[in-house]
């Protein structure tokens, strides 16, 4: 099996096992609707890259008894007795910030841009996420 183009939506309902199938499978799977053509992928593969190309940037920084982290450039920053506890507040406030860009900022000029980031926070379980908060992986 190659790539799986549907030129309508209809037909891709009409053939959706062979749409996921070839999506599980990483290969190329697209539909048009209208003028826009949408690309479906396995989600895991799609958290592994956005993993790879999104990295956190995180720092990590002992402060007034505590640790605290932040992402540069991103509006999340949390504290916590211990750099676990900071880490764990870290991803509660990547969480919400997923959120809120769904809800609210995905059409802000300064957030637009984060919707990697966003399917990254949410296609991640939270161990994903400390992963990637400190560089451990994808």
């Amino acid at each position: 099996m190659s790539a799986v183009h549907y030129e309508s939506y209809t037909e891709a309902r009409t053939h959706l096992k062979a749409l996921l199938d070839a999506a599980e499978r990483g290969r190329v799977a697209t539909v048009r609707r209208d003028s826009r053509t949408t690309a479906f992928v396995d989600q895991e593969r799609l958290r592994y890259f956005l993993a790879a190309v999104t990295p956190a940037k995180a720092e990590i920084v002992a402060e007034g008894g505590g640790w605290s982290v932040f992402i540069p450039g991103l509006p999340v920053a949390a504290d916590g007795a211990t750099v676990d506890e900071a880490l764990d507040e870290t991803v509660a406030a990547l969480r919400e910030y997923a959120e809120d860009w769904q809800d609210h900022l995905l059409d802000a000029p300064n957030h637009a841009a984060n919707w990697g980031l966003v399917q990254l926070i949410c296609l991640s379980d939270d161990a994903q996420l400390r992963d990637w908060l400190v560089g451990a992986g994808r």
